[in-house]
C-alpha cells in the first residue's frame, strides 16, 4: 500500500488471503517518498518466489504503475478513496489508464477483497489446492444466492 492510511481498505484482502492459506507480505511503501524501497521490492520479488502484487494507492495512485513497470509479475491495482481524493476518480484513472506494455489489472474503488480473490485465482493456476478452495468459494456463493432466492419466493407467493 502507498500509505498506512490505506490499511483499513486492505484489511478485507488480508483476511481473505489468511482464511485461504495464502502467504502474503504487507508493506506500506510510497512510490514518491520511498522510491528506492519500492524499486528494490518490485525488481526482486519474482526471485524471492512472489507470484503476484496487490498494490493499493489513493490520490495520484502511482504505486501500482511503478511496481508494474519494474516487475515481470502480475500487478493488481486497488484504487483507494483517500482524504485528498476527488471522489476516488483520480485513483481509479491513475491505475486504470496505464500505457501499453505496463498492464495493471484494476479492481473497483476500495475493492481490496476482489483483488485478493483475483490474486488467488492467478496463484491457483499453478497450485491445485488454492484452485480447489476457490471452486468451493464459488459454489458457496451460488448456494447462498439460491437459498435466498428460494426464501424470497416462499415469502411472496
Amino acid at each position: 500500500m502507498g500509505s498506512t492510511s490505506d490499511l483499513p481498505v486492505l484489511e478485507e484482502a488480508f483476511k481473505f488471503l489468511k482464511e485461504n492459506g495464502i502467504a502474503f507480505e504487507v508493506n506500506a511503501l510510497s512510490a514518491h517518498r520511498t522510491t528506492d524501497l519500492v524499486v528494490d521490492l518490485a525488481r526482486n520479488a519474482h526471485a524471492r518466489g512472489i507470484k503476484v502484487f496487490i498494490a493499493a494507492a489513493g490520490g495520484a495512485a502511482h504505486l501500482p504503475g511503478v511496481v508494474a513497470a519494474l516487475t515481470p509479475l502480475p500487478v493488481i491495482g486497488v484504487p483507494v478513496k483517500s482524504s485528498n481524493s476527488v471522489d476516488g476518480w483520480d485513483s481509479i484513472l491513475s491505475i486504470l489508464q496505464m500505457p501499453a506494455g505496463v498492464p495493471v489489472a484494476t479492481v473497483a474503488l476500495n475493492g481490496a477483497k476482489n483483488a485478493a480473490i483475483l490474486a488467488a485465482q492467478i496463484i491457483g493456476t499453478g497450485e491445485p489446492e488454492v484452485q480447489q478452495r476457490l471452486l468451493k468459494l464459488k459454489a458457496d456463493m451460488a448456494e447462498k444466492v439460491t437459498a435466498a432466492n428460494e426464501q424470497m419466493k416462499k415469502a411472496f407467493t
